[in-house]
């Protein structure tokens, strides 16, 4: 299959991208609207408003079925239709672009471009891969916009994807390449830029595995807890939330599953093996990054400072690039903070912020820009273990600094805090 769509000119492959692409975006729109916690019947695709006309054929039609739509205009509001049908032209440009910027060598250095370009499974795998996170993370971004969360069911199944891919396409992660002669060119690992070792593929790193995928499933399940009478109460209450909804059995499974492919996985061993412990070690990095930081900032400021939806969108993202990539997109999301609060407030006039839109900008931001991100930061995750040292020193470092802020501030501006408490 791979063989007969080379043999296609470019220019025609890259329309075929824009075409789906479009299509994409039609499903991206659904998922917005439908997935939300409330949903709104916007979409063409979607059961319609009780009190809209019947759908036509060309209401389906990607760019142009908005065109047709906005005679919904007053049931759902002006201008409803404009950003749907942005996010379709933007989705079928967006993928045609990723597409010749993947497939032509521009995530590794000029050097070791002919290389990657001459390995087309690993190129189309990677286009692949990121072009389905880019699309989830649409749907988290704008959900998000509209508020201020970002549902189970948009990230879980996007981190199960992030698994699949890696045990199914180990060649969809991240290159790595090596100078030559010739460049040779590996998929980032989590030892990377270090390589693999032997022991990695014992049941010591087997049982790490299970153990994250465990503790994954067990922090989706909807509990309630309060530390406000001790630690063992909030232990009591937590178990007895869980028995009384009956979500357990739901997952259990949700972590049988995973578990049992993951065990298949192992006993496969090879570059599957590694490319899902990878996957696994980059879920757990960038989930438990930004729950360090909700952590941190509820001990330090005594309110929330991350929403959990943010949670498990960073361990999504993590699942897709690793934990290398995870630990950037974190430090590059105050920089995507600032492009997406400008936009926001330019063109709505709104001043609320939503972090995930922030982590999904800085997702994009080091897929696009992979060659020379990595060129720059190889030689610092050449520390190997001292990195995750010196990222909990740097959580210490920020929880004793909003600490000093929260006290400088009820001691200068005391009404000001009370009137954020209320």
């Amino acid at each position: 299959m791979l063989n007969l769509l080379l043999t296609l000119p470019l220019e025609l492959r890259l329309t075929g991208c824009f075409v789906i692409g479009l299509v994409v975006g039609a499903a991206v729109n659904w998922g917005i609207y439908a997935l939300a916690w409330n949903a709104r019947p916007i979409s063409p695709w979607s059961t319609k408003h009780k009190d809209a006309s019947p759908r036509r054929w060309h209401d389906f039609l990607p760019l142009a079925g908005w065109l047709t739509l906005c005679r919904e205009t007053p049931l759902h509001g002006r201008g409803f239709w404009i950003r749907p049908l942005l996010i379709e032209l933007c989705c079928g440009l967006g993928l045609a672009a990723l597409y010749w910027w993947e497939t032509t060598g521009h995530l590794v250095p000029a050097w070791a471009t002919a290389t990657l370009t001459a390995m087309p499974a690993v190129t189309h795998a990677q286009f692949l891969a990121h072009a389905i996170l880019i699309a989830v993370m649409l749907v988290a971004t704008f959900i998000d916009f509209d508020e201020q969360t970002i549902p189970d069911s948009v990230t879980v199944p996007g981190t199960l994807l992030g698994l699949l891919f890696a045990a199914l396409l180990p060649a969809s992660h991240l290159p790595e390449a090596f100078p030559g002669p010739p460049p040779a060119i590996a998929s980032l690992l989590f030892t990377s830029p270090a390589p693999w070792f032997a022991a990695l593929g014992g049941w010591r790193y087997f049982a790490i595995g299970c153990l994250i995928i465990a503790v994954w499933s067990f922090s989706l399940i909807p509990a309630t807890a309060t530390l406000r009478y001790g630690l063992s109460k909030a232990a009591i209450y937590y178990a007895a939330s869980i028995r009384r909804d009956f979500y357990w059995p739901r997952y259990a499974l949700l972590a049988a599953v995973p578990m049992a492919g993951f065990f298949i996985v192992w006993c496969i061993g090879g570059p599957r093996w590694q490319a899902l412990l990878t996957s696994l070690i980059g879920l757990a990095f960038g989930g438990g990054l930004v729950w360090a930081v909700r952590v941190v900032g509820r001990i330090s400021l005594k309110k929330e400072a991350m929403g959990f939806g943010d949670v498990t969108l960073m361990a999504m993202i993590g699942a897709f690039l690793g934990w290398q990539s995870a630990l950037m997109v974190f430090f590059l999301s105050p920089a995507a903070a600032l492009v997406i609060a400008v936009s926001q407030y330019l063109l709505t006039g709104r001043k609320d912020i939503a972090f995930g839109p922030y982590l999904c900008l800085a997702a994009l931001f080091v897929i696009v820009l992979w060659e020379q991100i990595w060129t720059f930061a190889s030689p610092i995750f050449a520390l190997g273990t001292m990195i995750p040292l010196l990222v909990g020193a740097c959580l210490l470092m920020m929880m004793w600094m909003l600490m000093f802020w929260r006290f400088f501030r009820e001691l200068v501006f005391p009404e000001q805090d009370e009137d954020s408490q209320n």
